[in-house]
């Protein structure tokens, strides 16, 4: 049960505010839907993006499977924060 509240915290956190849920807003905040439509349409493109992931993943450690993945990965968000970082000080 811990690995799953892990999990969950860990997703909800990362999407918190991210472009998904600001595009979501935009919608809502249109009108053109009920609210209860846009919620269904966001919850099931998020519950597609969400499946082809596990998929790629469950692929890929099949093939991958001597290779430091989280490492890489932490490695890879780093280094994007710092050329973001790097980025918004060049103007």
């Amino acid at each position: 049960m811990r690995e799953l509240l892990t999990m969950f915290l860990t997703i909800f956190v990362a999407e918190l505010g991210d472009k998904t849920q600001v595009a979501t807003m935009l919608f809502a905040s249109e009108g053109r839907a009920k609210p209860i439509v846009v919620f269904a349409i966001s919850a099931g493109a998020l519950a597609l993006g969400t499946a082809v992931s596990v998929i790629v993943g469950t692929t890929a450690s099949r093939f991958l499977g001597g290779v430091p993945l989280k490492l890489i990965a932490g490695i890879g968000f780093m280094a994007i924060g710092a050329w973001e970082i790097v980025q918004h000080f060049r103007g």
